[in-house]
């Protein structure tokens, strides 16, 4: 069986060395069974977009994992089956609401020292107006319904999920517009190391008919 190909986009402030697409490349790449294509990508959703439809056209992946922020950009992929991880579906509503708020002296500083990503490969964050307004065409792209007849499309939730009590993500959100495609588990907004594990690991393999 031919090895499948995993584009995992991460969230925002991750990277090409985030946590999860580490342990899913540690689970699949020494066996030869999948490879975990992971990149940084702008934080301008406009560029963004572009970066991700040229990595799709270059690997061809079986498979693309959205999560939190990511999960929009990964909404915006057609005829590929999708999975997300804490989807942040109202992201670019408050985004919105934020690029004006940004105008206020010192906000900019204030938000990019609050979410200052890790050191590493990771997507510098830059709280701009002229980025922020940005993301309301992008919502708008991500959360269409046409074109999506028969595409597959799964979410995990975590019940103590910190986002979920401001709205950004949303399980009543998903539910309108996904039904009851999606899984609770007993966990944080970062899906927990043993999580990955337990559920998504063997999700991902029962997808893509991998044998582990």
């Amino acid at each position: 069986m031919a090895a499948k190909t995993i584009l995992y986009i991460h969230g925002m402030g991750g990277g090409a060395d985030s946590r999860i697409p580490s342990i899913l490349r540690d689970a699949f790449e020494p066996d030869g069974l999948a490879s975990v294509i992971c990149r940084t990508y702008d934080f301008d959703p406009e560029i963004a977009h572009e970066q991700i439809e040229s990595w799709i056209d270059e690997v061809n992946p079986d498979l693309v994992i959205g999560e939190s922020l990511g999960s929009l950009h990964a909404l915006r992929v057609r005829a590929l089956p999708l999975l997300f991880v804490s989807p942040a579906l109202n992201t670019a509503f408050y985004f919105t609401l934020l690029s004006w708020i940004i105008w206020i002296p010192g906000m900019t500083w204030y938000f990019e020292n609050r979410y200052r990503p890790k050191e590493g490969d990771r997507q510098p964050l830059r709280f701009v107006y002229e980025i922020l307004k940005k993301y309301k065409k992008h919502g708008r792209e991500a959360l269409r319904s046409d074109g999506r007849c028969g595409q597959y499309i799964h979410a995990y939730f975590g019940t103590h999920d910190h986002y979920r009590k401001s709205g950004v993500v949303s399980v009543r959100r998903w539910k309108k517009l996904f039904g009851d495609s999606f899984t609770m588990y007993e966990g944080t907004h970062f899906m927990e190391n043993e999580l990955v594990e337990s559920i998504l690991i063997p999700d991902i393999c029962s997808l893509l008919k991998i044998n582990k």
